[in-house]
């Protein structure tokens, strides 16, 4: 590691002390890492709506009911599907870390809320724009303005669970969730929160957020939906949609510490950039803007980083653009640091994918695994980058690189460490 360390520089260490997480590949995180080593996909065809007209059938679904039984354990009937995958990680994120317990009154906790949502409510938007083309303007409920706002979701969770900090949503495409957790961990670093609740949320499957995602030329066309999602191989035609939340508990280091909480990994160093660009085309340069910058901040050098969490969506021009970006930054390292990508389990969950994605690196972590990334075989040759084959391998203990890339140009990375 290098001497330049932000852990050495006087700034607060930050730490996960908890994790919640809802999502296609399960509703906590022993299924969730289950079903990740053994390499099983949530991606399944759309059952929600009626798809047929539509050039593309598949997503990442939660299966139904699953999130209305949790909120009606919590007293909740079902809101906006954003709010109510962010309220139930939410939940199981305070309860993993202690701050609050199961079956008893909620105390009032001066606790910020900086979550990350790409697409914000867009079931309450769907619903909204329904009512007007068929009804007209006069008939739109009252409810419609709250329920429209993106800070919907972080409102939710302040008021479920008595959290009287500040609470805003960071809202940046695809780098939603990272950038949210990254400016978290700013605060508590330099002194402002001693915890933030963090994360990200987003649902897709309506007809509208769906129906425009459709006609983008971003989804695979493949029809069997294990098969669709294919990051970093040679054949990938597109990425495929998934609804998910992911919650974390960050908190000071020497807080945590003194409560005797549970540490599941520490947050190392936060880069971010903007390509400037392109609105949808990504930018390598820009990229490894954001990971120089990440790696720095941390105080570690490529060949320190035991795994790269990529973004990896599965479509042409991004996968071949992190690979350049990545071996820009790696040089010849690139040969021996391990990469996996998510996508092809939890689905392109875009606002939320960072968080469920940090997760999942944070299990990776704790293990001394990696899962395996999946229908790679045939590995693209352009992309230089060791891509962890069809099978878990070991990793060494050590930091990992969290990349999110987005549309509007948007590149936030995270360097997560170890509890030691």
């Amino acid at each position: 590691m290098s001497s330049t360390s932000s852990l050495s520089s006087g700034r607060r260490r930050v730490v996960v002390s908890g994790i919640g997480i809802v999502s296609a590949l399960g509703l906590d995180e022993d299924m969730v890492w289950q079903n990740l080593v053994a390499g099983k996909t949530g991606i399944g065809m759309i059952k929600s709506f009626d798809t047929e007209r539509l050039k593309t059938h598949i997503g990442a679904e939660i299966s139904e009911g699953l999130v209305e039984a949790k909120l009606k354990n919590l007293g909740r009937r079902p809101v906006d599907r954003s709010v109510d995958l962010a309220v139930v990680a939410t939940h199981d994120a305070l309860v993993q870390s202690g701050h609050i317990k199961e079956g008893e009154e909620l105390e009032v906790q001066e606790i910020p809320i900086i979550y990350g949502s790409g697409t914000g409510t867009m079931q309450s938007h769907g619903a909204g724009y329904k009512t007007l083309h068929e009804k007209g303007a006069h008939a739109l409920r009252p409810s419609t303005v709250p329920k429209c706002m993106y800070n919907a979701i972080s409102g939710a969770i302040s008021m479920q669970f008595r959290l009287t900090g500040t609470n805003y949503i960071v809202v940046s495409a695809c780098t939603s969730g990272t950038n949210a957790i990254g400016v978290a961990y700013r605060m508590i670093r330099d002194g402002y929160a001693d915890m933030v609740v963090t994360g990200g949320s987003d649902a897709f499957f309506f007809p509208f957020s769906y129906g425009a995602w459709n006609n983008i030329g971003a989804l695979s066309r493949i029809e069997d939906p294990v098969k669709a999602c294919r990051p970093f191989a040679a054949d990938r035609q597109g990425t495929a949609l998934g609804e998910g939340a992911g919650t974390l508990i960050l908190e000071a280091r020497d807080v945590a510490e003194a409560r005797g909480a549970r540490i599941r990994g520490e947050i190392l160093g936060y880069g971010e950039s903007s390509d400037a660009t392109h609105l949808t085309r990504p930018s390598a340069d820009g990229q490894a803007k954001a990971m120089r910058a990440a790696l720095a901040e941390a105080g570690v050098e490529p060949s320190d980083i035991a795994l790269i969490n990529a973004h990896g969506t599965g479509t042409v021009g991004n996968d071949s653009c992190e690979s350049q970006s990545i071996r820009q930054v790696y040089g010849d390292a690139a040969d021996e640091v391990p990469l996996v990508a998510n996508k092809s389990y939890f689905g392109h969950t875009l606002g939320a994918s960072g968080a469920l994605e940090c997760i999942s690196a944070l299990l990776s972590m704790e293990n001394g695994i990696a899962p395996p990334n999946l229908n790679l075989e045939n590995p693209d040759r352009e992309c230089r980058v060791k891509l962890v084959g069809g099978a878990p391998i070991p990793i060494k203990r050590g930091p990992i690189m969290k990349n999110s890339f987005g549309f509007g140009g948007g590149n936030g990375v995270l360097i997560l460490g170890p509890a030691e």
